[in-house]
Protein backbone atom coordinates (compact mmCIF):
# COMPACT_ATOMS: atom_id res chain seq x y z
CA UNK A 1 0.00 0.00 0.00
CA UNK A 2 0.92 3.42 -0.45
CA UNK A 3 -0.69 7.24 -0.37
CA UNK A 4 -2.13 8.28 -3.85
CA UNK A 5 0.44 11.22 -4.66
CA UNK A 6 3.38 9.13 -3.97
CA UNK A 7 1.90 6.70 -6.48
CA UNK A 8 0.68 8.89 -9.14
CA UNK A 9 4.42 10.66 -8.88
CA UNK A 10 6.26 7.86 -8.80
CA UNK A 11 4.36 6.62 -12.13
CA UNK A 12 5.21 9.94 -14.10
CA UNK A 13 2.01 11.92 -13.60
CA UNK A 14 3.89 15.05 -12.60
CA UNK A 15 5.33 16.34 -9.32
CA UNK A 16 3.93 15.77 -6.13
CA UNK A 17 2.35 19.33 -5.85
CA UNK A 18 0.70 18.66 -9.52
CA UNK A 19 -0.61 15.56 -8.37
CA UNK A 20 -1.79 16.85 -5.60
CA UNK A 21 -3.83 19.48 -7.55
CA UNK A 22 -5.23 17.11 -10.31
CA UNK A 23 -6.35 14.99 -7.10
CA UNK A 24 -8.12 18.25 -5.74
CA UNK A 25 -9.55 19.24 -9.23
CA UNK A 26 -11.26 15.82 -9.12
CA UNK A 27 -9.15 14.66 -12.16
CA UNK A 28 -8.49 11.40 -10.14
CA UNK A 29 -10.63 8.01 -9.33
CA UNK A 30 -9.63 4.76 -7.59
CA UNK A 31 -11.83 2.12 -8.72
CA UNK A 32 -14.31 4.57 -10.16
CA UNK A 33 -14.57 6.89 -7.28
CA UNK A 34 -13.08 10.17 -7.42
CA UNK A 35 -10.30 10.53 -5.19
CA UNK A 36 -10.46 13.40 -2.22
CA UNK A 37 -6.51 13.61 -1.13
CA UNK A 38 -3.15 12.79 -1.63
CA UNK A 39 -3.04 11.09 1.52
CA UNK A 40 -5.53 8.16 0.41
CA UNK A 41 -3.98 4.44 0.57
CA UNK A 42 -3.82 2.53 -2.63
CA UNK A 43 -2.22 -0.95 -3.51
CA UNK A 44 -0.39 -0.08 -6.20
CA UNK A 45 -0.71 -3.63 -7.15
CA UNK A 46 -4.54 -4.67 -7.19
CA UNK A 47 -6.09 -0.72 -7.58
CA UNK A 48 -7.36 1.00 -10.47
CA UNK A 49 -6.26 4.19 -10.44
CA UNK A 50 -7.37 6.65 -13.64
CA UNK A 51 -6.01 10.51 -14.40
CA UNK A 52 -8.89 12.25 -16.41
CA UNK A 53 -10.00 8.59 -17.69
CA UNK A 54 -6.54 7.05 -18.43
CA UNK A 55 -5.41 4.45 -16.32
CA UNK A 56 -1.94 4.86 -14.88
CA UNK A 57 0.01 1.85 -14.59
CA UNK A 58 2.44 1.98 -11.70
CA UNK A 59 6.02 1.45 -12.39
CA UNK A 60 8.52 1.14 -9.19
CA UNK A 61 11.76 2.32 -11.34
CA UNK A 62 12.74 3.89 -14.13
CA UNK A 63 15.21 3.58 -16.73
CA UNK A 64 16.80 5.99 -19.50
CA UNK A 65 19.31 5.64 -21.48
CA UNK A 66 21.21 9.36 -22.37
CA UNK A 67 23.88 10.37 -24.64
CA UNK A 68 25.25 12.66 -22.61
CA UNK A 69 27.15 15.33 -24.56
CA UNK A 70 30.46 17.12 -23.14
CA UNK A 71 30.20 20.29 -21.10
CA UNK A 72 27.43 19.29 -18.11
CA UNK A 73 28.37 16.70 -15.05
CA UNK A 74 27.07 13.24 -14.45
CA UNK A 75 25.56 14.40 -10.68
CA UNK A 76 22.00 15.58 -9.86
CA UNK A 77 22.64 19.07 -8.91
CA UNK A 78 25.92 21.37 -8.97
CA UNK A 79 27.51 24.87 -9.76
CA UNK A 80 27.46 23.78 -13.72
CA UNK A 81 24.70 22.00 -16.20
CA UNK A 82 23.90 18.41 -14.92
CA UNK A 83 22.66 15.34 -16.85
CA UNK A 84 19.63 15.73 -14.92
CA UNK A 85 19.47 19.27 -16.15
CA UNK A 86 18.79 17.72 -19.96
CA UNK A 87 16.11 14.62 -18.49
CA UNK A 88 12.69 16.37 -18.88
CA UNK A 89 10.58 13.96 -16.55
CA UNK A 90 8.37 13.81 -13.36
CA UNK A 91 10.21 10.91 -12.00
CA UNK A 92 10.94 11.21 -8.41
CA UNK A 93 14.76 10.54 -7.30
CA UNK A 94 16.23 10.16 -10.58
CA UNK A 95 19.92 9.91 -10.76
CA UNK A 96 22.78 8.65 -13.36
CA UNK A 97 24.46 5.65 -12.73
CA UNK A 98 28.17 6.11 -12.74
CA UNK A 99 29.85 9.09 -13.97
CA UNK A 100 31.62 9.99 -17.03
CA UNK A 101 34.09 12.89 -17.32
CA UNK A 102 32.83 16.51 -18.33
CA UNK A 103 34.31 16.39 -21.50
CA UNK A 104 33.12 12.78 -22.10
CA UNK A 105 30.38 11.99 -24.68
CA UNK A 106 28.10 8.59 -24.56
CA UNK A 107 26.04 6.32 -23.39
CA UNK A 108 24.96 7.20 -19.16
CA UNK A 109 22.02 5.16 -17.62
CA UNK A 110 19.61 7.64 -15.93
CA UNK A 111 17.13 5.84 -13.04
CA UNK A 112 15.76 5.55 -9.63
CA UNK A 113 16.70 2.01 -9.31
CA UNK A 114 19.43 2.01 -6.87
CA UNK A 115 20.21 -2.14 -6.36
CA UNK A 116 20.39 -2.00 -10.28
CA UNK A 117 22.92 0.76 -9.93
CA UNK A 118 24.95 -0.98 -6.91
CA UNK A 119 25.30 -4.16 -9.41
CA UNK A 120 26.56 -2.25 -12.20
CA UNK A 121 29.10 -0.14 -10.56
CA UNK A 122 30.09 -2.47 -8.06
CA UNK A 123 34.54 -3.53 -8.65
CA UNK A 124 33.99 -6.69 -7.95
CA UNK A 125 31.22 -7.49 -10.65
CA UNK A 126 33.53 -6.67 -13.08
CA UNK A 127 30.91 -5.11 -15.61
CA UNK A 128 32.64 -4.16 -18.78
CA UNK A 129 32.36 -0.81 -20.17
CA UNK A 130 33.64 0.26 -23.92
CA UNK A 131 34.35 3.43 -25.22
CA UNK A 132 36.05 4.89 -28.31
CA UNK A 133 39.19 6.47 -28.03
CA UNK A 134 40.59 9.38 -30.06
CA UNK A 135 44.60 10.17 -29.31
CA UNK A 136 46.74 12.89 -29.61
CA UNK A 137 49.54 11.00 -31.22
CA UNK A 138 49.45 7.71 -33.29
CA UNK A 139 49.34 4.41 -31.49
CA UNK A 140 52.34 2.55 -30.31
CA UNK A 141 52.83 -1.21 -31.43
CA UNK A 142 53.24 -1.86 -27.28
CA UNK A 143 49.74 0.08 -26.52
CA UNK A 144 47.51 -3.30 -26.97
CA UNK A 145 49.85 -5.46 -25.28
CA UNK A 146 50.62 -3.27 -22.37
CA UNK A 147 46.63 -2.67 -21.83
CA UNK A 148 46.30 -6.81 -21.87
CA UNK A 149 48.82 -7.13 -19.01
CA UNK A 150 47.34 -4.69 -16.66
CA UNK A 151 49.48 -1.10 -15.89
CA UNK A 152 50.30 0.76 -13.59
CA UNK A 153 49.45 4.57 -13.34
CA UNK A 154 50.70 7.78 -11.48
CA UNK A 155 53.50 5.86 -10.26
CA UNK A 156 52.22 3.07 -8.13
CA UNK A 157 48.65 2.65 -8.76
CA UNK A 158 47.36 -0.96 -10.51
CA UNK A 159 44.94 -1.31 -13.36
CA UNK A 160 43.36 -4.49 -14.10
CA UNK A 161 44.06 -5.66 -17.50
CA UNK A 162 42.03 -3.95 -20.64
CA UNK A 163 41.01 -4.31 -23.87
CA UNK A 164 42.23 -2.65 -26.41
CA UNK A 165 41.05 -3.11 -29.92
CA UNK A 166 43.00 -0.34 -32.75
CA UNK A 167 40.60 1.43 -35.69
CA UNK A 168 43.10 3.40 -37.40
CA UNK A 169 46.57 5.10 -36.34
CA UNK A 170 44.91 7.32 -33.86
CA UNK A 171 41.74 5.57 -32.78
CA UNK A 172 40.48 2.23 -30.71
CA UNK A 173 38.22 0.50 -28.74
CA UNK A 174 39.36 -0.15 -24.44
CA UNK A 175 36.88 -2.44 -22.76
CA UNK A 176 37.55 -1.86 -18.93
CA UNK A 177 36.40 -4.40 -16.46
CA UNK A 178 36.86 -1.07 -13.32
CA UNK A 179 35.92 2.36 -12.64
CA UNK A 180 39.10 3.90 -11.73
CA UNK A 181 38.84 7.66 -11.89
CA UNK A 182 40.30 9.35 -15.26
CA UNK A 183 41.10 5.53 -16.06
CA UNK A 184 41.72 5.66 -19.63
CA UNK A 185 43.26 9.11 -19.80
CA UNK A 186 45.84 7.82 -17.22
CA UNK A 187 46.26 4.81 -18.72
CA UNK A 188 47.78 6.68 -22.09
CA UNK A 189 49.09 9.40 -20.09
CA UNK A 190 51.20 6.10 -18.58
CA UNK A 191 52.15 5.33 -22.24
CA UNK A 192 53.19 8.73 -23.00
CA UNK A 193 49.89 10.04 -25.22
CA UNK A 194 46.75 12.29 -24.82
CA UNK A 195 43.59 11.13 -25.36
CA UNK A 196 41.83 14.40 -27.13
CA UNK A 197 38.27 12.76 -27.45
CA UNK A 198 36.30 9.91 -25.29
CA UNK A 199 33.27 8.39 -25.38
CA UNK A 200 31.43 5.51 -24.12
CA UNK A 201 29.86 3.26 -26.29
CA UNK A 202 28.55 0.39 -23.86
CA UNK A 203 27.68 -0.75 -20.53
CA UNK A 204 27.58 -4.56 -19.96
CA UNK A 205 25.59 -5.25 -23.14
CA UNK A 206 23.97 -1.92 -23.26
CA UNK A 207 24.96 -0.40 -26.18
CA UNK A 208 24.29 3.29 -27.07
CA UNK A 209 21.62 4.01 -29.60
CA UNK A 210 23.29 5.70 -32.57
CA UNK A 211 20.29 7.72 -33.16
CA UNK A 212 20.36 9.45 -30.04
CA UNK A 213 22.08 13.02 -31.00
CA UNK A 214 24.11 13.66 -27.89
CA UNK A 215 22.04 15.35 -25.19
CA UNK A 216 19.08 12.89 -26.35
CA UNK A 217 17.42 10.13 -24.52
CA UNK A 218 15.05 7.59 -24.24
CA UNK A 219 13.16 4.95 -22.26
CA UNK A 220 14.93 1.75 -22.38
CA UNK A 221 13.11 -1.35 -23.75
CA UNK A 222 11.97 -4.52 -21.51
CA UNK A 223 14.83 -6.45 -23.26
CA UNK A 224 17.51 -3.89 -21.74
CA UNK A 225 16.25 -3.97 -18.78
CA UNK A 226 16.04 -7.20 -18.20
CA UNK A 227 19.28 -8.06 -19.33
CA UNK A 228 20.85 -5.54 -17.36
CA UNK A 229 19.15 -6.96 -14.33
CA UNK A 230 20.86 -10.71 -14.96
CA UNK A 231 24.18 -8.05 -12.97
CA UNK A 232 21.71 -8.70 -9.79
CA UNK A 233 22.07 -11.99 -9.93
Amino acid sequence: MMRLDRFLANSGAGTRNEVKKMIREGLVEVNGTRAKKGSEQVDENNDVITLEGSVIRYSRYVYFMLNKPQGCISATEGNMPTVMDLIAEPYNDMFPCGRLDKDTEGLLLITNDGPLAHALLSPSRHVEKEYYVRLRDPIGEDYVQKLAAGMKVDGDLQCQPAVMKPIDAYTCTVILKEGKFHEIKRLFAALGNEVVFLKRLRMKNLVLDEDLAPGEYRPLYEEEIEDLRESQE
